[in-house]
């Protein structure tokens, strides 16, 4: 059977909404376009979006699980962000200069004992992923399928915030990867590393709510890593539908 790909998502503020493409283009050294481009900076965080800093600086699912229901919509010409979740009104916003009308909008959404979101940076060296490389997260739906069947339950994808999801492959084959180079449509990635996993994916994008235990069941293989994460090294366009092939 060959791989293929069969979904693409970017994130276009960490940890506050996702959004479905159907084709996107890669250029060599970055992230996937407008994905983590912005990230919401706490109030126990000298983050300005600079430089690079860790995923422990912002708000994100991991301390607040609501914010894994919200989902979203960037025109790129205009640089404007619709946000959506089921218990708020929908947000339009420009992320550069809304940043206050976002902050209203997320608070409802905070719980009180956790650091509150303070202000909305933009990237400036690269999308916020949680590597301090460009990286592409590389998903395998036959890994997922793996995960539901040790918990017993469907899952949905979006628990694991990747960008390109791919079918077709063995359970944890993506794992056999790194230090390789995998080309997936017309654009080639180094894999680089595992990508660790945290409490964010025990949340529901359904409910905003804690109901599964997907650390524990990763643990089960002595690890808790689901997805890789990959350096673009050859630009070209990655479409649905497209093969993917280790080179």
């Amino acid at each position: 059977m060959t791989a293929r790909v069969t979904e693409i998502w970017r994130h276009p503020i960490k940890s506050h909404g996702r959004e479905a493409l159907e084709r996107v283009r890669l250029s060599a050294g970055d992230t996937l376009p407008w994905d983590r481009a912005w990230a919401v900076a706490h109030d126990q965080s000298d983050a300005d979006g600079s430089t690079w800093v860790s995923c422990q600086n912002f708000t994100r699912v991991a301390k607040v699980p609501a914010l894994m229901q919200i989902t979203a919509e960037l025109d790129e010409e205009t640089e404007t962000l619709t946000l959506h979740h089921p218990d708020l009104a929908p947000l339009s916003i420009a992320p550069d200069r809304d940043g206050a009308a976002f902050l209203d909008w997320v608070k409802p959404l905070m719980p009180e004992n956790r650091a509150q979101s303070a202000r909305l940076v933009r990237a400036r060296q690269h999308g916020m992923t949680d590597s301090e490389f460009a990286s592409v997260t590389l998903c395998n739906m036959s890994s997922h399928r793996a995960v539901e069947q040790k918990l017993g339950r469907p899952l949905s994808i979006h628990r694991w915030r990747g960008n390109i999801w791919m079918d077709g492959l063995a359970p944890w084959e993506e794992f056999d990867w790194i230090g390789r180079e995998v080309q997936i449509g017309g654009a080639v990635f180094k894999v680089r590393e595992r990508t660790d996993r945290c409490l964010a994916t025990a949340a529901n994008p359904s409910t905003g709510q804690r109901d599964a235990d997907t650390l524990g069941t990763l643990d089960s293989w002595g690890h808790r890593d689901f997805s890789v994460r990959a350096e673009v090294v050859r630009a070209g366009d990655v479409a649905l539908g497209d093969t993917v092939r280790q080179i």
